[in-house]
């Protein structure tokens, strides 16, 4: 089979590798779409590990392992893969865990359901886990400010979208170019507002703290994490709140010590948060099917894997803003692609 390898630049090599096996609890996937995110680029080059770093994957089932009963082969599938572990998406087959794969509504074709694995969960696990946030099951009945920063990225979109489900509100989303996009998944009537980063730090600041209106801030999402996200946060949050990032740093500039830090840390639903990613997934998988959660806008990049180089680069040049950059598999050259 064909498979994009990733290294530092980024720059992104095609080979051949062998079509990979199930283990007892794992899927194979025949790629029909890829999505790529931000991470896909920046762990090659934190780790200085080349790879296929590619982790969202939509096909359909090809193989499955002894002690998977959810899944067949030829079921429509969408599936987040282990960060780092082999069989990654920017292949023509791919390992996905059973208890990360969910199976795809009718009415959501591939290409937008490679938008969902890991920025939903990403999004889930940020504000269910990091910050104590309800869950749309148990919806909350009194206001909840929350600031999410970055709304027009997939992380930050899909945190949006759920919180709204969980009739969290007041939303107050930071975002740049993509703030048409991000005003559409917000309800004023709630006290949501959309806040410019463009204007510069202090109207970012000014823009948030007029927003809560006097209410005490003590949740904020922070989808960027970089270029003084946390750092206008900080100055309106509440020195006791809660601040999840997606990305570590190295110092928290202009943060209190008595904020309580947390990491997004999207990889733990490969292990601790494995029962939260099992039910969430479904309960996500069931929204797209209602229609009260949508996928990320997309963009089909020509040439299949051949596409992913000129992806990455856009995502580290800044260039992306909501979208999010998919590869159909079968457009590869010398790629028969999945008989749908």
């Amino acid at each position: 089979m064909k498979e994009a390898i990733v290294s530092k630049g980024p720059k992104v090599t095609i080979v051949d590798s062998p079509i990979p096996e199930p283990g007892p609890d794992q899927v194979v996937i025949q790629v029909v779409a890829s999505g790529c995110n931000p991470k896909d680029w920046k762990i090659v080059e934190w780790m200085k590990d080349n790879h296929n770093s590619g982790d969202d994957i939509a096909g359909i089932v090809h193989s499955v392992g002894s002690n998977v009963w959810e899944f067949k082969p030829g079921d429509r599938v969408a599936s987040f893969h282990q960060i780092m572990a082999p069989g990654g998406s920017f292949a023509e087959y791919a390992v996905g865990w059973q208890h990360t794969t969910f199976h795809l509504p009718k009415n959501v074709s591939f290409e937008d359901a490679a938008s969902l694995p890991l920025a939903s969960m990403t999004a889930a696990i940020g504000l269910h886990l990091r910050l104590g946030l309800p869950e749309p099951w148990v919806p909350a009945k009194e206001p909840i400010p929350l600031v999410v920063y970055g709304g027009a990225s997939a992380v930050g979109a899909f945190a949006i979208k759920i919180a709204a489900r969980a009739n969290i509100h007041p939303i107050i989303a930071v975002a740049g170019r993509g703030i048409s996009f991000v005003e559409s998944l917000l309800d004023k009537s709630k006290g949501d507002a959309v806040v410019d980063y463009r204007q510069g730090d202090e109207a970012v600041v000014k823009g948030i703290r007029d927003a809560v209106k006097g209410q005490k801030l003590e949740y904020a999402f922070d989808a960027t994490s970089e270029h003084g996200s946390y750092t206008n946060i900080a100055q309106v949050l509440d020195p006791h709140g809660k601040l999840t990032l997606v990305l570590p740093a190295k110092q928290y500039e202009g943060v209190p010590e008595t904020v309580q830090l947390s990491n997004t840390r999207v990889g733990n639903a490969h292990d601790e948060a494995k029962d939260f990613a099992y039910v969430y997934f479904r309960f996500l998988a069931r929204g797209l099917d209602e229609g009260w959660f949508t996928p990320h806008p997309v963009e089909v990049c020509k040439g299949g894997l051949e596409g992913v180089q000129g992806a990455l680069e856009n995502l580290k040049n800044g260039k992306a803003s909501a979208v999010k950059y998919v590869f159909r598999i079968g457009d590869t050259p010398g790629v028969k692609g999945a008989q749908l």
